[in-house]
């Protein structure tokens, strides 16, 4: 199984930011920074990540000797990690659900954000999960573990995640993309919903028909199958 060492920071500007530092200094596979506030957080497409004590941020660096290619696959196995673990933390009635490419959403609202990174050889994945607080002022809706009524320390919140992703790490590695593609689609929307997608400045409206074989999101619009390989979604 896959094993973590995690270093622990009060302060820091960025841990995906340290991450990259270590990997370039040649920092071993399952590396882990946490940190308690950042003061420079980045989430995906150059936007800020909002990042107060009380919530949980983590960068974890992977050798995985796997080529770039394969590596995007870290972002469905590592949102269905952290789907996993909000289902730990929250009331069993409640569901997490994940959106293309990476989003965990719960209740409609934005739970936890995930920015992959590759440096050289290495893939450094950034998770930041909403336990006490979420921004406002926001263009979409943001939920917390608290507001949706469930009750998690940071350290206990990472202690689970670290353990998911291990998991889905371990099966990922031994069967590959498969089932970690099977589970993920169990968890967004159905076959056939309507969906838009915001891809190159333009958006596509269509009918959701899966993930094709390497992530990409497919689309069937008036007869033609799309593929999209980085863009954003919305129900329709």
């Amino acid at each position: 199984m896959h094993r973590f060492r995690v270093t622990h920071h009060e302060r820091i500007g960025s841990t995906n930011d340290e991450a990259r530092r270590l990997a370039a200094e040649g920092a071993p596979h399952g590396t882990v920074i946490h940190a308690d506030e950042q003061i420079a957080g980045r989430g995906r497409l150059t936007h800020t990540w909002y990042s107060p004590p009380g919530n949980l941020y983590l960068s974890v660096l992977l050798r995985t000797g796997l080529p770039a290619t394969r590596c995007s696959e870290l972002s469905f196995l590592t949102a269905l990690a952290v789907a996993d673990t909000v289902e730990a933390l929250l009331p069993r009635r409640i569901r997490a659900m994940l959106k293309w490419p990476n989003d965990v959403l719960v209740s409609g609202g934005k739970i936890a954000g995930i920015l992959l990174e590759q440096v050289e050889d290495a893939t450094i994945i950034g998770i930041g999960l909403n336990i006490l607080q979420a921004p406002a002022n926001l263009s979409y809706k943001a939920t917390t573990i608290a507001a949706q009524g469930g009750i998690a320390s940071v350290d206990g919140a990472r202690d689970i995640l670290l353990d998911r992703l291990a998991r889905h790490l371990d099966l990922w590695t031994d069967q590959g993309f498969g089932p970690i593609r099977e589970q993920w689609l169990a968890r967004t929307y159905p076959i056939g919903a309507a969906i838009h997608a915001n891809a190159g400045g333009r958006t596509i409206t269509g009918d959701f028909a899966g993930l094709d074989v390497d992530g990409a999101l497919l689309l069937d619009t008036g007869g033609e199958r799309r593929r999209i390989v980085a863009g954003e979604v919305s129900a329709a």
